[in-house]
């Protein structure tokens, strides 16, 4: 996934509050520092793996794809105009041929608008459904580190985080616990 600048800043937020904690856990007795217990999650699993995550992503496809499709016919027209100029640039009167050019010319800046239009369509979709499926998962999150004592859970790929212990990766639970969740609430 590309990273955008949202990503970022919540990405360098993270790595900010992680060092205020681990300075707060430092300035506390060593023995406190023992008890630190540590999971990370794979958000892109969470994505991938989650039923709201596959929903969320067959949503996108789907949109991408009737975008391309749409795409793909305005191509089309313009091909075939196209073809229309060439084929009667010898048999069509000078003012026909403008014409033609002219609707060439326009139909070649709604596709490009076009385009523009689609990619921030299909960007927006992206950005609102992760954001809700990260609203969605964040208490999740929280509820399973209270239930499974976590001092700190980071996201895995996205911390700055080099090593992690396959045991403290916690998220299959995360994405059973959400699952759940998602389950009850069609169930109502």
């Amino acid at each position: 996934m590309r990273q955008d600048r949202g990503t970022k800043l919540r990405a360098a937020a993270g790595a900010l509050a992680l060092a205020v904690a681990l300075l707060a856990v430092a300035g506390a007795a060593p023995a406190a520092a023992q008890g630190i217990k540590v999971a990370v999650i794979d958000v892109q699993r969470l994505v991938t793996d989650s039923v709201a995550g596959k929903e969320a992503l067959a949503r996108l496809k789907k949109l991408q794809d009737d975008k391309i499709a749409e795409g793909k016919t305005k191509q089309e027209e313009i091909e075939q105009l196209r073809k229309r100029l060439n084929d009667g640039r010898l048999s069509l009167a000078d003012d026909k041929i403008a014409e033609l050019e002219k609707q060439v010319e326009d139909r070649i800046t709604a596709f490009r608008r076009f385009q523009e239009d689609a990619e921030r369509e299909l960007n927006k979709s992206r950005d609102s459904a992760f954001a809700d499926i990260e609203k969605r998962i964040s208490p999740i999150i929280e509820q399973a580190g209270r239930d499974g004592g976590y001092t700190l859970i980071f996201n895995k790929f996205q911390s700055g985080l080099v090593f992690a212990a396959e045991g403290a990766d916690i998220t299959d639970q995360i994405i059973q616990r959400f699952d759940a969740v998602a389950g009850q609430a069609q169930g109502q």
